[in-house]
């Protein structure tokens, strides 16, 4: 075997376990998601119910403003972090007893359901909204 060959596969080998690793940390991090909590339902079962017990409240408009936030989520995690962020504002909205989806909500529901990292995003679009995003400091800084 040549030494080029030698270097290949040894390469090769170095790439395929950072994947293999990569797939079962997100993998496992879905599992622990679905495992179910003290009161018999998993994060994903409340994620569901919010969303479920919400769904009446959403419209048009109020669907657009959550796709254009979710927009710089690669398009393969989109539909996933959508619905993570709707299970989220439909937690917001049941506890504070809405009769509609607000931007308000949204916005609330978008800071605690997203890490920090993502928060700068959500400011610079709230900025070219003309929203004034001060009310949400106290959300910011959680």
């Amino acid at each position: 075997m040549s030494g080029f060959m030698s270097w290949f596969i040894i390469i090769w080998i170095f790439i395929l376990v950072g994947l293999f690793a990569i797939g079962g940390y997100f993998m496992f991090r879905k599992f622990l998601k679905s495992m179910p909590k003290q009161d018999g339902k998993s994060d994903l079962d409340w994620q569901d119910y919010y969303i479920e017990k919400t769904e009446h409240l959403w419209d048009e408009e109020s669907l657009a403003f959550l796709n254009e936030l979710v927009k710089p989520v690669p398009e393969l995690f989109r539909p996933v972090a959508r619905r993570t962020i709707a299970g989220k504002i439909g937690q917001i909205a049941l506890e504070e007893n809405a009769d509609r989806m607000t931007t308000d909500l949204i916005v609330k529901g978008y800071i605690m359901g997203t890490p920090k990292r993502d928060h700068k995003f959500l400011i610079a679009h709230l900025k070219e909204k003309e929203i004034d995003y001060s009310r949400y400091d106290e959300y910011l800084k959680a």
